[in-house]
């Protein structure tokens, strides 16, 4: 399970997910649901790289702090 932040795309239109805990994983949606399930094939993609190199895979910490301002 890995924590994921969704925001709208203001330029293009649609979402980008990104998972803090995975440097450089980064999807996108035209809508959330659709972001969302993207995010989780790439997420899958990206420790499956990891192990065949031989990285070793970040722990989730699932520390949240938001900051609106």
């Amino acid at each position: 399970m890995r924590q994921v932040v969704l925001y709208p795309d203001l330029e293009d239109g649609g979402w980008v997910v990104e998972v803090p805990s995975l440097p450089g994983c980064v999807s996108e949606g035209d809508t959330r649901e659709q972001a969302i399930e993207n995010v989780r094939d790439a997420i899958e993609e990206w420790i499956s790289a990891a192990r065949q190199v031989g990285m070793t895979i970040p722990d989730e910490t699932f520390e949240v702090q938001v900051c609106v301002v």
